[in-house]
């Protein structure tokens, strides 16, 4: 097995003595002509416009897009297994939790809802609990006003079920008729009470159904989720209104589904025979009352013309919200089948939709037949994954690193209070959410510099997980069947955590490296804002946050896309080449004052810097940055 951090499979750095034959090779290949290492460095090097000379925000609704989804069926991918893959919109901190099963007393209760604070005022309610909660992985984030933290989209559980959480706009007339204050779960209740119940997608639906119908539901203007398992998939969606309405469809094998947001459109009228379809008893009867639809003579209802709103115009340009046209996203997908689990981390990480808002990256591998039901797996990214790795963790997994849990940057209310003395040595440790974001922040100023690099570099790490899961997943399910289940997880836990550490050790370099190449090349670009006539601060001291909440639009905030994705077109277009493990800089090396990225594009990316290769060539891969 590799060592996480070193170069290729199974090689580490070179011992000493063999550094000077190493810096006579590469002394003579400095003085060879050299190649870009990536087909677009060329154009990379171009100093590319600033950010701040995209075109003027363009007035619209700050909550065009608050969140993605994708489903791939078993029978569109290489590997026969389910793909679910996606992220929330939330400017808010997030972090990882392994959250254990648990046993429950009898009587014990769950609290649910939103509070008075929130957009659609609700009120907190108890609701029962179930004897026994199963263990799930997800992403918590604070911050969504009058929803009560920690907050989640979704994970994956021990039963191999897969939620993520997507919005879906209902009808104008359906929100206005909200009744305040609401009760009965929220988004993030159900997405979290369906990992911690369910032990298959349609019993997730199933699941979230009763609720509703039981103790009604809790939304900020309708909401929707996206369940699979290894089987199947299904899409639910809840509308606003306060009158329980709920509808679900069934995805199958050679289905593919996008929600951006989330939809249902055919469903049919007569569905008690029909076990692809679910829903509220008055789904039909209500749109009839409201004079929404006439049944008569029809033998489907279609949803989000009914309950709902429309996508963006077609073909899906609508410079508010920029791709969101689901239909022509799943065109793309099915064009991409057979589709690998390259494919889909990729999907989720494209720039087009993976920008500052975007809270993590998640991949479920979702698998037939696993060996062992701890070896289901969830890839998980700290923050945006467009500048930020993904790494594999097994639902056996027991901890994380203490990094990747809670911290204070973007979480809310931090501003306001001191730090309770109790987290202060969690919160002394790095945030891969606060470094990743710095490399966004970097890469996306100089998207055309920087972004290939990136992203070659973040596939490559991937691709070294890759080569190594196999081998991992083999040895804890040796213990497993010799009976030591204990020693089983501590292989997962072990393999999940060196790569977590090693990811935000490779982080903390890249951010070094784009920090010095932008200074060099560009400087820092210091904020230009109009200030009123009795303010003398200067702008860099005035409030630093995206406009009004209801002038912002996709492509006001930070983002990476290059109009179409990557600088080589989009996941579509790129697919057929993934990640190369020798792409990875020695992120490792020790000896200081050099970069050690001989793997990356701008280091070979011309004559002028072939000496200095050479004389580095000695200890490029001994340098260790610090973390």
């Amino acid at each position: 097995m590799r060592v996480p951090g070193s170069g290729p499979s199974g090689q580490g750095s070179p011992p000493v003595p063999a550094r000077a034959g190493a810096a006579g090779l590469a002394l003579l290949l400095a003085l060879a002509p050299l190649t870009p290492a990536h087909a677009h460095t060329s154009q990379e090097q171009v100093p590319s416009a600033p950010a701040g000379s995209t075109p003027p925000p363009q007035e619209g609704p700050a909550n065009s897009d608050k969140s993605i989804g994708f489903y791939v069926g078993k029978d569109l991918t290489d590997d026969g297994s389910v793909l679910l893959g996606g992220f929330g919109h939330e400017p808010s901190s997030h972090w990882l939790e392994i959250v254990q099963d648990q046993e429950h007393p009898e009587g014990a209760t769950v609290q649910v809802g939103a509070t008075e604070e929130a957009d659609l005022p609700g009120e907190l309610t108890e609701i029962p609990q179930v004897e026994q909660t199963a263990k799930y992985l997800t992403m918590n984030y604070s911050e969504f006003a009058g929803f009560p933290a920690p907050l989640t989209n979704g994970g994956l559980n021990e039963h191999q079920v897969a939620v993520r959480d997507i919005w879906s706009d209902s009808r104008e007339e359906l929100v206005e008729m909200t009744p305040a204050p609401q009760e009965g779960p929220q988004y993030s209740d159900l997405a979290r009470l369906m990992m911690e119940r369910a032990t298959t997608a349609r019993e997730a639906v199933e699941i979230a159904g009763e609720l509703i119908d039981e103790h009604g539901y809790t939304t900020y203007g309708g909401n929707s989720h996206l369940i699979a398992d290894e089987n199947e998939g299904w899409v639910l969606v809840e509308f606003a209104g306060g009158q329980g309405l709920w509808a679900a469809e069934r995805l199958g094998s050679e289905d593919v589904r996008v929600s951006y947001p989330g939809y249902i459109q055919d469903f049919p009228l007569q569905r008690e025979d029909d076990s692809d379809f679910m829903g509220s008893n008055d789904l039909v009867s209500f749109a009839e009352e409201q004079d929404w639809f006439e049944a008569e003579g029809e033998e489907s209802i279609d949803l989000q013309q009914v309950y709902g709103t429309p996508f963006p115009g077609p073909p899906g340009d609508d410079e508010e919200a920029p791709f969101r046209y689901p239909p022509r996203l799943e065109e793309e997908l099915q064009e991409m089948a057979p589709m690998s689990l390259q494919d889909m981390q990729r999907m989720v990480r494209d720039p087009r939709w993976s920008d500052d808002r975007s809270g993590y990256g998640q991949v479920a591998h979702l698998q037939e037949d696993l060996a062992h039901p701890d070896l289901a797996t969830l890839w998980v990214a700290p923050t945006a994954a467009v500048t930020a790795p993904y790494i594999p963790w097994h639902i056996g997994a027991e901890e994380i690193p203490p990094e990747y849990s809670q911290h204070r940057y973007l979480t809310s209310g931090s501003a306001a209070n001191y730090l309770d003395p109790e987290y202060a040595h969690l919160e002394a440790t790095q945030y891969p959410v606060r470094t990743f974001k710095r490399l966004m922040y970097y890469t996306c100023e100089h998207p055309g510099a920087f972004l290939g690099e990136v992203t070659d570099t973040f596939e490559g790490f991937e691709a070294q997980m890759l080569q190594d899961i196999g081998e991992v997943e083999e040895e804890a399910l040796e213990a497993f069947e010799a009976g030591d289940r204990d020693e089983g997880r501590a292989v997962l836990t072990r393999f999940s955590n060196e790569w977590a550490t090693d990811a935000l050790d490779l982080g903390t370099f890249m951010v070094d490296d784009v920090q010095e190449r932008t200074k060099d090349g560009w400087g820092i670009r210091m904020p230009e804002q109009e200030r009123s006539e009795d303010v003398t601060a200067n702008a860099e001291s005035l409030d630093m946050s995206l406009g009004g909440q209801d002038v912002v639009t996709a492509r006001d905030r930070v983002n990476c896309d290059m109009g179409g994705g990557w600088q080589d077109g989009s996941t579509l277009e790129r697919q057929g080449t993934y990640g190369d493990p020798d792409a990875v800089p020695d992120f490792r090396a020790e000896q200081g004052g050099a970069r050690a990225s001989a793997s990356w594009g701008w280091v070979l990316g011309g004559t002028a810097l072939g000496l200095l290769v050479g004389a580095g060539g000695m200890y490029l891969l001994g340098r260790r940055t610090s973390a």
